[in-house]
């Protein structure tokens, strides 16, 4: 089934929510490559290959305890490219490691191609994550060192 850039995207909305009927690394293709262009210490800057999107993201799926997800909003901007869209993901809900609700914006830039991701910009804010998750005195750590 191919799916266009704007499908995609509100599946990785979905996957965000937890929609349990969305496997984030199958919307990659095999060789596609997940980018964080603002990786904290600790974190990969790039995921080569849809079973290095799948491998992280199971080892990552710890956040989704950490946080109470009540809701999640998308915006896609079109480009000049059909192959590439940017989004904003916001996600908003309660964090359980600061006690406080929260709000967390992301901007991907997505090229799909034939159905699929073959490259994904994840330009997220690594404090803003740290301290939502409660991991700001491991980051400043981790940056000291």
């Amino acid at each position: 089934m191919s799916r266009t850039p704007r499908e995609i995207a509100e599946l990785t909305r979905r996957m965000v929510a937890g929609d349990p009927e969305v496997s984030f690394p199958d919307l990659f293709a095999e060789d596609g490559v997940m980018r964080f262009p603002f990786s904290a210490p600790g974190m990969p800057s790039e995921l080569a290959g849809r079973e290095a999107v799948r491998s992280f993201y199971g080892a990552a799926g710890a956040h989704g305890q950490a946080l109470d997800i009540e809701g999640v909003d998308l915006l896609v901007r079109e480009t000049d490219d059909p192959e590439v869209i940017v989004t904003e993901i916001e996600h908003h809900g309660h964090s359980h490691a600061t006690g406080r609700p929260y709000r967390f914006r992301a901007l991907g830039v997505i090229r799909v191609r034939d159905g699929e991701i073959v490259s994904y910009d994840d330009y997220m804010n690594p404090v803003a994550m740290a301290e939502i998750l409660g991991r700001k005195p491991d980051l400043a750590a981790a940056l000291s060192s």
